[in-house]
């Protein structure tokens, strides 16, 4: 469903990412984990068509991407700026609808569904400044729910809220997909988050980034906080996916497949 073919990106002389093929099959999660500053974020923009690649080709159900496709969205880390303040969280959720040529009742009931499966169908006429930042978090998935992308890309949608709403978010994505049969790329820092998330986790090297591991993540479902964390085929991948993204080699790791 998305393939990326010797993917490359410069700003000028640096070199974000290097040559990265990896491909994804419909109705996956894959987490895409990595250093700082390995290019993960350069990965998904290139991905969204936010920018260009210098090199390389992204393929979207086996047509290049070359702008942001229609049957994409995208949830970015920064919540409070990617919500209009002075827009409720319908109206909100509602906006990117009208690309879909749907009329105002179809909109809102749509996106009224979208907060009602996040947990916020109360909250519909509250402005983002009246919400909690996990709250503005939600509605921003909601946002991307009702649009019914074909691919969602997630840049560490986690990353500014507190330890209990980002797993309360983690399970929320998990339930989302199961519902949906959505496939999802979710871009993390958080190297136990790829491995409760994700059905596969990609680990990327240092600056320029490149695929240095494919691992499957075979977790029994439905996944819990406490228990899943607690199983030790958790606890072997969280430290397997630790010693690749900081370089350590590990000839005895899970099963890695290089994809």
């Amino acid at each position: 469903m998305l393939e990326l073919v010797d993917l490359t990106h410069r700003y000028g002389t640096y070199h974000a990412i290097d040559r990265i093929n990896l491909t994804v099959k419909q109705g996956e999660v894959v987490c895409v984990v990595g250093p700082s500053g390995c290019g993960k974020s350069t990965l998904l923009r290139s991905i969204a068509g936010l920018i260009k690649p210098t090199g390389g080709r992204v393929l979207l159900d086996g047509r290049p991407v070359e702008s942001t496709p229609d049957n994409l969205a995208v949830v970015f880390q920064d919540y409070s700026r990617s919500l209009y303040p002075w827009l409720s969280a319908l109206a909100n959720v509602s906006l990117p609808l009208r690309r879909r040529g749907l009329d105002r009742k179809a909109r809102d009931e749509a996106a009224m569904a979208a907060l009602t499966e996040v947990g916020l169908g109360t909250a519909a006429a509250k402005f983002p400044w009246e919400m909690s930042g996990g709250m503005q978090q939600r509605v921003s998935i909601a946002r991307a729910l009702a649009y019914r992308p074909k691919l969602l890309l997630m840049d560490e949608p986690f990353g500014s809220v507190d330890a209990q709403t980002r797993e309360e978010l983690e399970d929320l994505v998990l339930r989302v997909c199961a519902h949906h049969g959505m496939t999802i790329l979710l871009i993390t820092h958080d190297v136990d988050e790829s491995v409760y998330v994700g059905d596969r986790v990609v680990v990327l090297s240092k600056a320029p980034g490149t695929v240095t591991g494919d691992l499957t993540v075979d977790l029994p479902g439905p996944r819990d906080q406490i228990r899943t964390r607690e199983l030790d085929a958790f606890v072997k991948l969280r430290a397997d996916v630790g010693r690749m993204v900081r370089g350590m080699t590990n000839n005895n790791h899970h099963e890695v497949e290089h994809r």
